[in-house]
Formats: structure tokens, sequence, C-alpha cells
């Protein structure tokens, strides 16, 4: 198969989410007092680290996230208070002040998803989590449809049409039309 043809067989896929992320010792026993300190925000980690991209940046609202960690917006908001202030995560704010949202990130040196070379590159992606408590359609409604044609498929023309382009006779270059000539053989 050609590497074309990959590419558009997997343009409608999304991007595999890896199924590990790696920790380093002494994250661990940091998060060992986390637990014992401050068990919610504790909990908030490991939901933003299992839902991080490979940047280890993850774009959700504090609803979205309050529904994965089985809490209330408030817990929320206050375990990432404590997760910004002891340096766990950092938040960064797209968008204005109001009506913007967070992207948090997660310290690369507690846990990280991609190879540990690549963790010196600022990449300016993130995976965004949507639930139904941030908005009301999910996409369930139907979009407009646009027609496609498909290998294979012709077109067929409808309607009137454009008028053929009409190009004006310049002075001296009358066009050379073809003459029919009668044969002398044939009765005129």
């Amino acid at each position: 198969m050609k590497d074309e043809d990959k590419e558009v067989r997997n343009l409608h896929q999304p991007a595999p989410r890896g199924t590990w992320v790696q920790t380093e010792r002494a994250a661990h026993e940091a998060l060992a007092v986390l637990i014992a300190e401050a068990p919610r925000a504790a909990q908030l980690l490991h939901v933003l680290i299992a839902n991080m991209d490979k940047s280890n940046a993850l774009i959700a609202s504090h609803a979205t996230l309050a529904q994965l960690s089985g809490v209330s917006t408030t817990t929320t908001k206050r375990a990432l208070r404590v997760l910004t202030k002891q340096a766990w995560i950092q938040t960064i704010q797209l968008g204005g002040d109001r009506g913007g949202a967070l992207a948090y990130v997660v310290n690369s040196r507690i846990a990280w998803a991609d190879s540990r070379d690549n963790l010196k590159y600022a990449r300016f992606n993130a995976r965004v989590l949507v639930s139904s408590a941030d908005q009301a359609d999910l996409g369930t409604g139907d979009l407009r449809g646009i027609p496609s044609a498909e290998k294979g498929d012709i077109q067929m023309p409808h309607g009137d049409g454009l008028p053929p382009p009409n190009q004006e006779i310049f002075d001296e270059l009358l066009p050379n039309l073809p003459a029919i000539q009668l044969n002398s053989n044939e009765p005129q």
C-alpha cells in the first residue's frame, strides 16, 4: 500500500492516544505525600495524567474535570489551586479573562507520555475534553451536507449552464473560415 493511500485511509481516524505514561521514583514519593495532604488534588492529578497528550497538555472545563473525578466543581477548583501552587501542573490561559479556557500542563519532571528527549521542545497542542455538562449539543444535530464525488462517480450536468464565451473580432484580423469547394464533376 502506498504512503498516500495510508494517509487517505487514516484521514478521518483520530490520532492514537498512547496507552502508557512514565514517572520517576522521586515523583511517586512526592505523590504519596500529596495523597496524604490533599487527596482530591492527587486524584485530579491522576485524571490529568491519564488524559494528557504527548505534550503533557489537556484542555478541559472545570465541569468536565469534576465529572471525571466524581467531585464538585468547587472541589475541582480547589484541587487545581493546590496542584498549581505546588508546581505539579502549570495552567495556560487561552483567550481573554472572561470566556477563555485553561490548558493544564502536567510537570514533565513528574510524568510524561513521549520520548524523554522530546520534552525539551515546546509544542502548542493539547487533548481537548468536552462533556455534556459543558455543552448542550455535542454534535448530535445534523450538519449541512456537502455533496462529494467518490472514486468512479460521474458528475451529472444540471440546469441551463452559462452561455459560451464570446470574443469580438479584431480589426484586420478576420477569422480564416474554411470554404467549401465544389468538385467540378458535381452538378451545380
